[in-house]
């Protein structure tokens, strides 16, 4: 399975100074066509409503919108697939989802994306990459030797300090696709994340 896009858009609503559903629908006006709906500790019901805002603005513009460990919220909402804490959880998620949907596993290590690999994850993503500001004191860095040596697995997501500068080292070194959080998310108004964006294109 081919993954959405080259560009993963990591959502942070602690980080943006607006609306997430107002940065998303920049985001997409850009370009942006994959979407990861993070933000893990809004309470349920907060949570579900704004998975729906998402999967309706995701949709019109033919993206992809991934829920971040909630396989029944995914379902509910149509996602096109689910972002997975381990392994494990893959074969459930499966079952639940059916084969086309899309599943990813946050994965750490070379270990860990084998394990995915095993267990019929569709990609992993690979964290972190580089030392990253959004989260300080994470890591070590895995570097690109790693990702170089992950992406010859399976599909490769690239994640952690990755921006429109190191994006390039990524995709050389064998990612399908780099996920960009911070860039986006804090930047301070809507031109600022359509040049981030596009910069990022520029750069994959």
């Amino acid at each position: 399975m081919s993954l959405p896009a080259r560009l993963l858009i990591v959502t942070d609503r602690h980080g943006c100074p607006e609306p997430l559903e107002t940065r998303i629908a920049a985001c997409l006006a850009a370009g942006a066509r994959w979407i990861w709906l993070r933000d893990r500790d809004l309470p349920a019901p907060e949570r579900a409503a704004l998975a729906e805002a998402l999967a309706g603005q995701v949709a019109r513009v033919g993206g992809a919108l991934t829920i971040g460990r909630d396989v029944d919220l995914a379902a509910r909402v149509g996602a096109a697939g689910v972002q997975l804490g381990d392994a494990a959880a893959v074969a459930p998620a499966r079952a639940r989802l059916g084969r086309g949907a899309l599943l990813g596993v946050s994965a750490h290590s070379l270990a860990e994306v084998r394990a995915a690999r095993e267990a019929g994850a569709d990609y992993v993503t690979l964290s972190p990459i580089f030392l990253t500001a959004s989260k300080p004191g994470y890591g070590p860095a895995l570097g690109l030797g790693v990702l170089r040596e992950a992406a010859g697995v399976m599909p490769v997501v690239a994640l952690g300090g990755v921006d429109s500068g190191t994006a390039p080292a990524c995709r050389a070194a064998g990612a399908a696709s780099v996920a960009v959080m911070g860039a986006v998310m804090r930047a301070p108004n809507v031109s600022d994340v359509q040049s981030a964006i596009a910069q990022s294109f520029n750069m994959l």
